[in-house]
């Protein structure tokens, strides 16, 4: 097991400030952290956090120093610890950061070179800026969630993938990165605005390109990509579980013709939208005659593209993922038993090592303010006499 920040990544070398958080910008965190940044959370000093639990994963390859914010010392020591960062990301609402002393302009004036990322919903500025909201409401408002869902029914929330880790998590990453980049030619950080709704909203482009090449309509559920396409879609199986169909080229749909026995010219025309439904029929009676993984094992190695609909515990167990190590199968973290996404993408020359486990509130607070921050021994026993920091809780 590595330790955190050393894990030979393609990123080694960088430093990431993370203000602990929930959901996109732990994931973002993660993700750098996985490829070799150092990422030191700051967490807050009482060790309240929502959903600690479920952020177990994403909290990963970190070290923890639990400061409080609202108090000067707090505030300053925060701002030491960025004095020799390259990148600090937070998820407050707009201002919130301001308020605290601890905002772009603070940390900036101190080292100009620093990336400040920003992660939010609505975007630093807007009408709705200033708004509460979610993963659903943000994908709601543009576009996406409307397009997910059976012809008929109401639109169904795809979990928070789409907006949260996607349109969020992902968009910040990029956004670290092309900032980085630039900094080699100016030796100046900026600001990185992401937000989730712009990020949902780049998502949509190729649904945009086909709804302006008439190639989409407005309903859910009769398109080719949404389910609509009988030979795009999910079938139930004698077992009661599902298979996933994607023969959308003519020489896959042909293969999967074939592995069910079917002939084209007996068949309804796969062209003609009209003709779905009763293509759909057909398939649907197909591959209720057997079990998801009868169905899985006999189109093995060919290009009908049938594959089964695996649960994200039954996925890493799966062959495909065990020989390229997708998932970490044996657990990081000592009693955990479910399986993790391995790092991504792939490195030939810097791959990065296995990430250590996450971090308990301020188990690394006496390390980072004094072997980063540079405070003395006198000065962190008085900032954790003060509350303005704690060890691990």
């Amino acid at each position: 097991m590595t330790t955190a920040g050393e894990n030979g990544g393609p990123l080694g070398g960088l430093r990431v400030v993370e203000l602990a958080g929930i959901g996109p910008a732990p994931y973002a965190c993660m993700v750098l952290a996985d490829l070799g940044a150092e990422v030191i959370r700051v967490d807050r000093a009482d060790g309240a956090r929502s959903f600690a639990d479920w952020h177990e994963i994403l909290d990963r390859g970190r070290r923890s120093v639990a400061l409080d914010l609202k108090q000067p010392a707090g505030a300053e020591a925060l701002l030491r610890l960025t004095d020799g960062a390259d990148v600090l990301v937070e998820g407050f609402r707009p201002g919130v950061a301001e308020r605290l002393g601890i905002g772009p302009a603070d940390c900036r004036d101190r080292n100009p070179r620093l990336v400040y990322a920003r992660m939010t919903g609505w975007g630093q500025d807007g009408p709705l800026a200033a708004e509460p909201g979610h993963d659903i409401n943000y994908i709601a408002l543009t576009g996406v969630l409307d397009a997910i869902g059976q012809q008929g029914g109401p639109p169904v929330p795809p979990l928070n993938l789409l907006g949260d880790f996607a349109g969020g998590g992902m968009l910040l990453v990029g956004g670290v990165l092309a900032a980085l980049y630039e900094r080699q030619r100016s030796g100046l950080g900026q600001v990185v605005d992401a937000a989730i709704v712009d990020g949902a909203a780049s998502l949509t482009g190729m649904l945009l390109g086909m709804t302006r090449a008439g190639q989409w309509t407005a309903g859910r559920g009769g398109n080719l990509l949404d389910g609509g396409a009988p030979f795009y879609d999910v079938y139930a199986c004698a077992d009661g579980r599902f298979v996933a169909v994607g023969a959308l080229e003519d020489r896959f749909y042909e293969e999967l013709l074939d592995g069910l026995g079917l002939c084209a010219h007996e068949l309804p025309d796969r062209d003609l939208p009209a003709d779905w439904p009763a293509l759909r029929q057909l398939f649907a009676g197909c591959f209720a005659t057997r079990t998801r993984d009868e169905w899985a094992e006999h189109f093995r190695g060919t290009g009908g593209c049938v594959t089964p609909v695996l649960s994200v515990t039954e996925s890493a167990e799966h062959p495909h993922h065990r020989m390229r190590g997708t998932f970490l199968t044996a657990s990081v973290d000592p009693g955990a038993e479910a399986p993790q996404p391995a790092p991504a993408p792939r490195f030939d020359r810097t791959s990065p090592g296995r990430p250590a486990p996450a971090p308990t509130t301020g188990a690394h607070t006496r390390e980072v303010l004094t072997g980063i921050c540079g405070f003395t021994e006198p000065e962190v026993e008085r900032l954790l006499a003060s509350g303005a920091a704690r060890p691990a809780l």
